[in-house]
C-alpha cells in the first residue's frame, strides 16, 4: 500500500512539474504577446493566430503524438526491464521524425497560399510560411522528449519548455517589430495596408521556431550525456524477446494513428471554427471583421483561457507513461487511484480558475492589453472562463482512455462531439447571427460533450465511479466564496486608490491584493471543508512546507 502511495505521489509532482513549467511558459506567453499585440494589432493577431492554427494541424499529424506514444512505448518496456528494446524504440521513433517532419514542413510550405485562402486571409501566407521549418524541429523534439518522460521524469521536458520560450519571446519581439516596420514601407510601395500586418505576424512565428531550435539544442546535450548509461543497461540487459524494428514500427504507428486522429479531431475544431466563422462574416458582409475578431479570440481570449488548462495538458503528459507502466504490472488499485488523483487535481486548480477569470475580467484583460478597447475580450472571458473547467476535464480524460489502452474511445467520443460542435456553430452563425460568439459557445458545448463521452467511457472499461464530493462539490463551494471575496477587494482597492494611480500601475495596485487574499483564503476553505487532507497535500510540490503552514495556522 505504502509502494502505491509512493507511485501515485511521484506521478502527481511529475505531473505538477511539468504543469509548473507549463504555467510558466504560458505566462512568458502572455507577457511577450502584449508587446506584440501592441505592435501588430488584432489584425496582425488574427494573421498570426491563423497561421498557427494550420501550423498546430499539421504539427499534430506529423509529430505531436510522438511525445506521448514514445513515452508510453518506453515506459512499456522499461517495466519490463527491456534495454535493448528501449534503444529500438529510440531509433525506430527517429526514424518516424525524420520522414513525418518533413512531410509536415513540405505541406505547411507549398501548401500556404492555399490553407491562407480557404480561410479568407490570404497575408497569412506570410506566416505560415515562417512556420513550416519548425515541424520538422518539433518532430525530433517530441522523440526527445517523449524518451525521457518515458523515464518518469519530466523534469528535462520542463527546463526545454522554459528555455524553449524565453527565446520565442525574446526573437518574436524583436522580428515582429523589424519587419512590422519593414511592411509600414511595403503599403507605401504597393499601396496597402494590410504588408504591416501581415510581416509582423510572420515576425512573431519566426521566435517559434527559434526556440523549438534552442529546446533541440539543449535535449541533444541530454540524449548523448545519456547515451553512455544507456549503452552499459542494453549490455546487461539478457532479454531475449528482442523487437524487430518492423514490429517496433508497427506498434508505434498502431499507438501514434490513434492520438493523431484522436488529437486531430479535437484540434481541428479550431480551424473548422476559423473557415466557418470567416466564410460567414464574408457572406453576411461583413468581412472586414474577420481578422480583428480572430485575433481578440484566438491571440487573447485563448491566452488567458489556456493558462489553467496548461496545467491539465502537463497532467496527462505524466499520467500516460504512469497509467501504460501500471497497466503493463497488471495493478488495477493503482490504476484506479491515478485516475482518481488526477481528475481530482485538475478540477482544484480549473474550477477556482474559471471563478477567477470571471470576476477579475475586466481588470485583467486591461491590464495585459491596456492599449485596446477591451469590451469585447471582457465579455468573452467573463462567459467562455467555464471553458477551464471542460477542457481541463476532457484533456485529462483523454489521457486516461489513451493509458489504458483504449486508443480508439477518444476518438469516437470526439468525433461525436465535434459534429455536435459545427452543427451548433453554423445555426449560430448564420441562424442567430452571433459572429465571433458563436465560436466561444460552440466551443464550451464541444468540451462538455467530450466530457461527459469520456467519463461514460472511463466508468464503462474500468467500473470506474467518480468521486463528487471533494473533486467538484467543495471546490465549487470554496471558489464562489473566494470569487465574491476577490471581487469585493479589487473594488474596495479600487476605491481607495481612486484618480491617485491611472493605467498599468493602478490596476496592479488592485488586482494583486485581491489574488493574493483570493489564494490564501481558497486554501483554507479547500482544506476547511474537506476537499484535501494532509497526505494529498504532502503527495504535491511543496505539499511537505504548506502543510507545515497549515498545521501552524490549525487548518489541520
Amino acid at each position: 500500500m505504502e509502494k502505491t502511495t509512493r507511485k501515485n505521489s511521484n506521478f502527481i509532482i511529475q505531473g505538477s512539474l511539468l504543469a509548473a513549467a507549463g504555467i510558466i511558459v504560458r505566462l512568458i506567453g502572455m507577457l511577450y504577446r502584449i508587446p506584440l499585440a501592441e505592435k501588430i494589432g488584432d489584425e496582425g493577431m488574427g494573421y498570426y493566430s491563423a497561421a498557427f492554427q494550420i501550423y498546430s494541424i499539421l504539427l499534430i499529424m506529423s509529430s505531436y503524438s510522438l511525445p506521448t506514444a514514445v513515452s508510453k512505448m518506453i515506459a512499456a518496456r522499461l517495466a519490463r526491464g527491456q534495454y535493448r528494446n528501449v534503444g529500438r524504440v529510440l531509433k525506430a521513433s527517429l526514424f518516424y521524425a525524420t520522414a513525418a517532419g518533413a512531410l509536415g514542413a513540405a505541406v505547411l510550405w507549398f501548401g500556404a497560399d492555399l490553407f491562407a485562402e480557404a480561410l479568407k486571409m490570404p497575408y497569412a501566407s506570410y506566416a505560415l510560411r515562417t512556420l513550416a521549418p519548425t515541424i520538422w524541429i518539433m518532430a525530433y523534439l517530441g522523440v526527445l522528449r517523449g524518451f525521457f518522460q518515458g523515464h518518469s521524469t519530466m523534469i528535462p521536458t520542463a527546463l526545454s519548455q522554459i528555455f524553449e520560450q524565453v527565446i520565442n519571446a525574446i526573437v518574436s519581439v524583436a522580428a515582429a517589430i523589424t519587419l512590422f516596420d519593414m511592411g509600414v514601407k511595403s503599403n507605401l510601395v504597393y499601396e496597402s495596408t494590410e504588408y504591416a500586418y501581415a510581416f509582423g505576424a510572420a515576425g512573431g512565428t519566426i521566435g517559434t521556431g527559434a526556440g523549438a531550435l534552442a529546446a533541440l539544442l539543449f535535449f541533444l546535450l541530454l540524449i548523448f550525456s545519456y547515451l553512455p548509461v544507456l549503452r552499459k543497461k542494453i549490455r546487461k540487459d539478457r532479454t531475449r524477446n528482442i523487437e524487430s524494428y518492423g514490429s517496433i514500427s508497427y506498434v508505434m504507428y498502431a499507438t501514434i494513428v490513434p492520438i493523431i486522429i484522436s488529437s486531430v479531431i479535437y484540434n481541428i475544431s479550431s480551424v473548422l471554427d476559423n473557415y466557418f466563422f470567416s466564410n460567414a462574416m464574408f457572406s453576411l458582409g461583413r468581412g472586414e471583421e474577420i481578422a480583428a475578431s480572430w485575433g481578440v479570440y484566438m491571440g487573447k481570449y485563448h491566452l488567458l483561457f489556456n493558462i489553467p488548462v496548461a496545467i491539465a495538458n502537463s497532467l496527462s503528459s505524466s499520467l500516460i507513461p504512469s497509467l501504460s507502466r501500471a497497466v503493463a504490472e497488471k495493478n488495477k488499485r493503482q490504476v484506479v487511484a491515478k485516475i482518481s488523483s488526477s481528475i481530482r487535481f485538475s478540477m482544484v486548480v480549473a474550477i477556482p480558475s474559471t471563478v477567477g477569470l470571471t470576476v477579475l475580467a475586466a481588470p485583467i484583460s486591461n491590464l495585459l492589453f491596456a492599449s485596446s478597447d477591451n469590451q469585447t475580450l471582457i465579455r468573452m472571458t467573463m462567459v467562455g472562463s467555464v471553458a477551464v473547467v471542460f477542457f481541463s476535464l476532457s484533456t485529462v480524460t483523454n489521457a486516461v482512455l489513451q493509458g489504458i489502452n483504449r486508443m480508439q474511445v477518444p476518438i469516437r467520443n470526439a468525433a461525436i462531439a465535434l459534429a455536435a460542435h459545427v452543427v451548433i456553430l453554423l445555426a449560430m452563425l448564420y441562424v442567430m447571427k452571433l459572429g465571433i460568439y458563436s465560436v466561444l459557445y460552440s466551443n464550451i458545448i464541444f468540451a462538455l460533450m467530450v466530457c461527459i463521452l469520456n467519463g461514460i467511457s472511463i466508468r464503462k472499461y474500468m467500473r470506474y465511479h467518480q468521486e463528487i464530493k471533494k473533486t467538484f462539490l467543495i471546490p465549487t463551494v470554496a471558489s464562489g466564496i473566494m470569487g465574491g471575496a476577490a471581487y469585493g477587494i479589487y473594488q474596495m482597492a479600487a476605491l481607495m486608490v481612486g484618480g491617485r494611480l491611472s493605467g498599468r500601475v493602478g490596476i496592479i495596485v488592485c488586482i494583486v491584493p485581491s489574488i493574493a487574499a483570493a489564494v490564501f483564503l481558497y486554501f483554507i476553505l479547500l482544506i476547511k471543508l474537506g476537499g484535501i487532507n494532509a497526505e494529498e497535500l504532502r503527495s504535491m510540490p511543496g505539499g511537505t512546507r504548506f502543510t507545515r503552514l497549515a498545521k501552524k495556522l490549525r487548518l489541520m
